[in-house]
């Protein structure tokens, strides 16, 4: 009727607020420190009806607690009574005095077994006072650990005790009996009652209480809040089954009477007690919400954080828009400024206009930048290259000013196609030859034909985008005369989230190498043993460099990593290590030879558990690509790794350099369309379009989100339609990156097979970056 396992992942006190006040909570449970003169004694009930499993529990709990608590000869004093049938004193509170040597006392504290006697503990101190403690001028704090389920009254002892001002703190373990908790409680209840499965969370709640009265006050920006909270406990109840045909006897001889017998079962449930918890809460990182454009903060701890940035926004710690423009253009933005379009539209486009050119352009950006707008008329306030730096640039966008007039789309791309890409060479016999690109940003339908606007730039050489709102798909897919140079948007807020299509676009001009538009992480595993040879491996180094060139390296697009392996594997950057080709290629420069015996199987393995995950980078939804280099040496365990790399999503393609056997380079690239064979080292180079064609290839192919899983800490990627979220367990976030704040229990509960019991899963949108794990500030 019951299963245990989905109760202890519930526990057995919740407070009923969302996740970010539980981890504030949290936040304040590090911050506490209770420094003040003061006598605690911990009365631990040792009963057999506690068990020994949750007498650990118990002890762990105290344990837990001494960390709020200053213990110092002067300060905070902690003893300990265990009681059955008969209480016994483990150490008075003069016997240990410091934090260290209390928190080992516990430890070592032996289950007795015996009857649960509450009343006669309780009788014990008022006895013998709290022993081994100071004058009554010291504030005494009695803390019982208890399921409740004493087998003497503890009305009056409890309440002679609170008489001679002692404050008593109960605690339940297991499926506390929270009545009797409440009675043996200082006034009000709520606010001495406390549950040891979260030690963290109870931790809280005692320090919360004495705070004001003997500890010192909370830390700058603190303070006490109530929550609502539900308390619970299982009972055994009789349930009527039903009635069942039995058989009686009869005064008849040899003669028996069928009636009908009810019958009683036994059932345990789980009775829920509402209450109020009493918690300190303090302001964590993300509070001054440090995340830029969408970003998510998820905080780690008192004053670290990490922000999950969406696409686009990967250019720092807090989600810059920073993608680094390296491709050399003539670049003209052609701005609606009609009526059609309003000033509200006008402003936006100014702001994207600021927003794009800050994460593009650099100090040294190879691009030269105008801006025109047009309405009846067409005006170039800002020429082509006037501008060398993006202070000034923004300066001069801010005093565009909107005029209103009507929207003439066609005669303005006719103008710009003639005028707008005008320039004085420096000599006469050197022409400027970048590849020149106009962007039309506009949300009005033209009051003129624009039918020949795709003739214009063709035969003046421009290459047109389009980006608009989607009412004008149509419009602009006739303006541009190619589908894949319109960009449109379905908000205000989602123009911004079409910063990195439009610099993709933009730098797809005039190159057709390389996988420029498409997102791919790529990891080369480098064969740097003897065999190769340190001469031979700076081909392979050389050849890698090249390579690079052909990548818009950034983390929205292409991110590299590279691992050299000899008998072992070593990780020389990760795919989120460099975010552009300037540092990939340093890096390059610096890679040693390793020599040593080759294994491409380690090799292959370190890149699935240790280069190809998100803690490492990786992104979800991106396409995922291995290429080994190798002489052939050292495939012999590479098969099973590489087939678990293709089992994840991760294609694996192999380049092997001279002689080498067929079958096992076929077993580790699993086909023949990804299997390259080089004669020699010296002919490497010319194989190099082939490679990078069909990486690029690979690149574009569909993308199964879940592969490999994005998920951390076990957690299990369920797949939605153009999405997927994270189920995790004992763990939470997008990703299942932060530990459940919910008590230090010894061990996890073990799900059952079918159980559909989760953390609270968030369903994401699909992000082409993936979880950074920044470094932590």
């Amino acid at each position: 009727f019951f299963d245990p396992t989905v109760l202890l992942v519930l526990g057995m006190q919740e407070i009923h607020v969302d996740r970010e006040i539980i981890g504030k909570i949290s936040a304040a449970g590090q911050l506490m420190q209770c420094s003040a003169s003061l006598d605690v004694l911990f009365l631990l009930d040792g009963s057999y009806s506690i068990g020994k499993g949750s007498f650990e529990r118990s002890k762990q709990f105290a344990s837990k607690l001494c960390d709020a608590l200053d213990i110092h000869p002067d300060r905070v004093r902690v003893g300990m009574i265990q009681f059955s049938s008969t209480p016994h004193l483990e150490f008075p509170l003069d016997s240990y005095l410091t934090k260290q040597e209390v928190k080992e006392r516990i430890k070592r504290t032996m289950f007795r077994g015996g009857s649960t006697d509450t009343g006669r503990a309780l009788k014990y101190i008022l006895r013998k006072g709290f022993p081994g403690g100071r004058n009554s001028s010291v504030p005494e704090v009695l803390i019982v650990i208890s399921d409740g389920k004493s087998q003497g009254s503890t009305v009056i002892p409890a309440m002679q005790m609170k008489e001679r001002h002692i404050t008593i703190f109960a605690v339940g373990v297991k499926f506390p009996r929270w009545e009797e908790l409440d009675v043996l409680a200082s006034e009000p209840p709520e606010r001495h009652v406390l549950f040891a499965g979260d030690a963290a969370d109870a931790a809280n709640g005692l320090y919360s209480t004495l705070t004001g009265s003997v500890c010192s006050t909370t830390a700058p920006g603190c303070k006490v809040e109530s929550h609502p909270c539900e308390r619970r406990t299982l009972e055994t109840v009789k349930e009527l089954a039903g009635d069942y045909v039995c058989w009686k006897g009869s005064k008849q001889p040899n003669a028996v009477q069928a009636s009908l017998c009810p019958v009683i079962r036994w059932k345990r449930v789980l009775i829920k007690h509402p209450s109020r918890c009493f918690r300190t809460v303090c302001p964590d990182p993300c509070d001054s919400q440090p995340c830029q454009n969408g970003g998510t903060c998820v905080p780690e701890g008192l004053d670290r954080y990490h922000c999950l940035c969406l696409v686009g926004y990967g250019g720092d710690f807090h989600c810059a828009a920073k993608l680094s423009l390296e491709c050399g253009v003539d670049l003209l933005f052609l701005m609606d400024s009609s009526a059609g379009v309003t000033l509200e539209g006008f402003l936006r486009y100014k702001a994207f206009l600021k927003r794009f050119l800050q994460t593009a352009m650099g100090q040294d950006s190879p691009m030269n930048v105008g801006v025109a707008q047009y309405d009846d008329d067409v005006r170039i306030p800002i020429e082509l290259g006037k501008h060398k730096d993006a202070f000034s640039l923004m300066k001069s966008i801010d005093a565009l000013n909107f005029s209103g007039g009507r929207t003439l789309t066609g005669r303005a791309l006719q103008y710009i196609a003639q005028h707008g890409f005008r320039s004085t060479p420096v000599f006469a016999d050197v022409q400027d030859d970048l590849p020149r690109v106009v962007v039309l940003l506009t949300d009005s339908k033209s009051q003129d034909s624009v039918a020949d606007a795709p003739k214009y730039t063709k035969v003046q050489n421009l290459f047109l985008i389009g980006v608009g709102s989607s009412v004008m798909r149509t419009e602009l897919t006739k303006v541009t005369g190619n589908p894949q140079q319109t960009i449109v948007y379905s908000d205000p807020q989602d123009l911004f989230n079409r910063i990195p299509e439009l610099q993709r676009i933009i730098c797809s001009v005039g190159n057709a190498e390389g996988c420029q538009a498409q997102s791919l992480d790529l990891a080369f595993a480098v064969d740097a043993s003897s065999g190769v040879g340190l001469e031979n491996f700076l081909h392979l180094r050389r050849f890698i460099r090249s390579s690079c060139l052909h990548f818009i390296i950034n983390r929205d697009v292409t991110q590299i990593a590279l691992v050299t392996y000899g008998s072992k594997a070593h990780t020389v950057f990760a795919l989120d290590t460099h975010t552009s080709s300037s540092a990939v290629l340093q890096a390059l420069d610096r890679v040693p030879f390793l020599g040593d015996s080759a294994s491409a199987g380690s090799a292959l393995l370190h890149v699935y558990g240790d280069v190809m995950t998100v803690q490492k980078g990786a992104r979800p939804g991106v396409n995922k690509v291995v290429v080994l280099l190798t002489n052939g040496g050292g495939l012999e365990d590479a098969a099973a790794p590489a087939q678990q790399l293709r089992h994840n999503g991760i294609l694996v393609f192999v380049v092997v350099i001279g002689d080498a056997l067929r079958d096992t380079l076929l077993r580790v690239a699993g086909s023949p369309n990804y299997l390259v064979h080089v004669s020699s080292y010296e002919d490497l180079q010319y194989y190099q379009g082939l490679i990078i064609e069909r990486i690029c290839e690979e690149a574009k192919s569909p993308v199964n989100l879940c592969k490999p899983n994005p998920c951390m800490n076990q957690g299990v990627c369920i797949l939605g339609p153009g999405s997927y979220h994270c189920e995790c367990h004992g763990w939470e976030g997008p990703h299942c990156e932060s530990r459940v704040l919910r008590g230090d229990s010894p061990r996890s509960p073990v799900l059952p097979p079918h159980s559909h019991v989760q953390w609270s899963p968030m369903g994401l949108q699909h992000f082409s970056r993936a979880v950074q794990h920044t470094k932590r500030h």
